[in-house]
């Protein structure tokens, strides 16, 4: 997995470099050691070797349950250092696999969205991060990414898209156990969409503009 990982991340910055005007903000705020949770907006399918090749340590994503289906699809995924979620529920498998992860010293990616959004704005969450982070008391390490949305098929590619990958600093939720209530799982799903909203232009907020703009405190 680590050569097939690096060899990826290596080809992905020099298709950017190539390809897209793409800039990188924030690299001295990633912990260069420890256990990390990352988190970003989902604008496109490139997303995920796009935070790979913008953050300087190996990721394990979560990704999508459907992915792993197609036997070649699988084979890439895998080796991306990828790991299977269900969507839309609770899946003990996955938070265990992550949690082992973390305990490691490990970095898991994550969208807390649950899928990409197709008017670029943020959506909703999934309470899987926030209960991944609550329980692991690992950093979060919110990310924005703007522009990949308009890597749109293969002539996109000579428009040379802007992209731009802003990396905030860590923070940490309350990992008690209370913590853990549909409420309180709820209220730290907000605030990791609020701190990743603060990384974006207002166009790409979504509900979260305003509430980035007033801010709600760091962490607990």
């Amino acid at each position: 997995m680590g050569l097939f990982y690096h060899a990826a991340t290596t080809t992905m910055k020099v298709l950017l470099f190539a390809f897209t005007r793409c800039r990188i903000e924030g690299k001295e705020n990633v912990p260069r050691s420890g256990p990390l949770i990352v988190v970003s907006n989902h604008l496109n399918n490139i997303d995920p070797p796009l935070l790979g090749a913008s953050i300087p340590r190996t990721i394990k994503f979560m990704a999508k349950q459907e992915l792993f289906e197609p036997y070649w699809v699988r084979a890439i995924v895998q080796g991306y250092g990828a790991f299977p979620v269900r969507r839309g529920k609770l899946d003990r498998k996955s938070l265990h696999k992550a949690l082992e992860q973390l305990r490691d010293g490990r970095v898991v990616g994550m969208f807390p969205e649950g899928s990409r959004s197709f008017s670029k704005q943020l959506q909703p969450p999934q309470p899987g991060t926030a209960l991944l982070a609550a329980r692991s008391g690992a950093p979060i390490l919110p990310v924005g990414i703007s522009g990949s949305d308009q890597m749109r098929g293969f002539r996109s590619i000579f428009n040379r898209p802007r992209i731009k990958v802003t990396i905030g600093r860590p923070f940490v939720l309350s990992s008690a156990e209370g913590s853990r209530t549909r409420l309180r799982l709820a209220q730290h799903s907000d605030l990791i969409m609020e701190h990743i909203a603060r990384l974006l232009p207002e166009s790409y907020r979504g509900e979260y503009g305003l509430r980035s703009e007033n801010g709600s405190g760091n962490g607990d």
